[in-house]
């Protein structure tokens, strides 16, 4: 990798500029950098523009290899019957693999960072690690019948935790705390979860309100909604990802505002599951409590493309409130952007001296960006992989003018994979 990168003749904001990057973050914008030694200089032509690139705030990465397996049914059908019965057959090294897979597939649409939770989590970091990219990694948190599986969680957790300086410190890789759901994990360990996160400052990751079934089941238990029960365990903090949450009274939004926890949006996976609308009309524009977007697993989407769920999540807003001035372009741009970057402590999200250098450069002589008369709105009205020609993470190139170079080996493997997955 070149000590620098010198960005030549791309577009940003609609002129033409020259753009330093040196030990992962922008150090100069200007229309014209003479100075190129010991770059590696990329030549934008007139044609790239240059944009923040996605952050991806909730997915189960290596459900790639679950892509396809179990469609259009319910939530709980889904997982119970279908889902978890095959995901217990899944070895260390399916999780190493599917998780390359997915993010071979995240780096082709833009994205450099991901929130993951899921089986066998050393394995995602481990795929993570290889392929440059940012990730913040769950340690899963379940409760339940099945003790060996309790036991096997804490075990991979204590062995993660005893090794959490050696795994974050390039800076691109986070562990959280990752109990489930509300349903799934039981009171004691989302209060020493809480507790957890409070001493030894983690992020905690849980989906929460995702079904009315969860929300009623709550109030008949707990006599609270979802988030106030989780906030009556101090888990609601400013570290705390909330997945989902379509069921929110207005005094949760306010409540979730006020603890400054962050919502991950996922307008695909919801409707692909019937699992209800977000309330983006109520929580974003009426309460001023701003929100993320996520993309779930490619078993429940069926894709990771942050640029299609930014379209979805516009295109939802609108439908949700029967107003077209719902879901603005710049606003859900921001959400996918540089709102999720901020979620995880990440200074970047923009194009600007002194932030992360986490961007992408897209063709815009590509059909889908032509007419340009509005980048943001293109990028998230129209645009799709295709026109997508480099990404950079942390000033480290990715993808280069559309070449990734592990990119047949990591195919070939995750189909060898898939084919021993349909003989389960």
């Amino acid at each position: 990798m070149a000590s620098s990168i010198l960005l030549k003749n791309v577009i940003l904001d609609g002129k033409s500029r020259d753009i330093m990057i040196e030990n992962g973050v922008f150090k100069e914008i200007a229309p014209e950098i003479i100075d190129s030694t010991n770059c590696q200089i990329i030549d934008g032509k007139g044609t790239l523009a240059v944009s923040p690139a996605f952050y991806n705030t909730h997915t189960h990465a290596a459900m790639t290899l679950l892509r396809s397996y179990a469609d259009d049914m319910a939530l709980f059908k889904w997982l119970q019957q279908y889902i978890w019965p095959v995901e217990a057959k899944l070895t260390p090294e399916d999780i190493y693999i599917g998780s390359k897979l997915a993010i071979l597939e995240m780096i082709r649409t833009g994205t450099v960072f991901f929130n993951d939770m899921y089986w066998y989590p050393m394995e995602t970091i481990r795929a993570a690690k290889e392929m440059k990219v940012r990730a913040a990694v769950g340690m899963l948190f379940l409760s339940g019948s099945d003790t060996k599986i309790e036991l096997q969680n804490s075990d991979i957790n204590r062995q993660l935790e005893n090794n959490r300086q050696a795994i974050e410190a390039d800076g691109k890789i986070r562990l959280t705390l990752a109990p489930h759901a509300i349903y799934s994990v039981g009171k004691d360990k989302l209060l020493g979860a809480a507790d957890k996160a409070r001493r030894e400052n983690y992020y905690i990751h849980i989906h929460m309100a995702e079904t009315r079934e969860e929300f009623k089941n709550c109030l008949k238990e707990h006599h609270m909604t979802p988030a106030e029960y989780l906030d009556s365990l101090g888990v609601l903090t400013e570290k705390t990802i909330l997945a989902h949450s379509l069921f929110l009274s207005p005094s949760d939004i306010e409540l979730i505002k006020a603890r400054g926890a962050h919502i991950s949006h996922m307008p695909c996976s919801n409707m692909k599951l019937g699992s209800g609308s977000f309330h983006y009309h109520e929580v974003v524009e009426m309460h001023n409590c701003p929100i993320t977007i996520g993309t779930d697993g490619a078993c429940s989407n069926n894709n990771l493309s942050m640029l299609e769920e930014m379209k979805f999540a516009a295109l939802s807003a609108k439908r949700q409130s029967h107003n077209p001035e719902v879901g603005k372009d710049i606003d859900i741009f921001k959400a996918a952007t540089c709102n999720g970057a901020k979620a995880f402590g990440i200074d970047g999200g923009e194009i600007a001296v002194g932030k992360a250098a986490d961007f992408l450069l897209v063709d815009l002589e590509h059909p889908l960006m032509m007419a340009n008369h509005n980048f943001i709105s293109n990028m998230v009205y129209s645009a799709d992989s295709s026109c997508i020609d480099t990404v950079v993470c942390g000033g480290e190139i990715l993808m280069l003018h559309k070449f990734i170079e592990s990119e047949k080996e990591i195919l070939q493997e995750a189909k060898e994979c898939c084919c021993r997955l349909q003989n389960y």
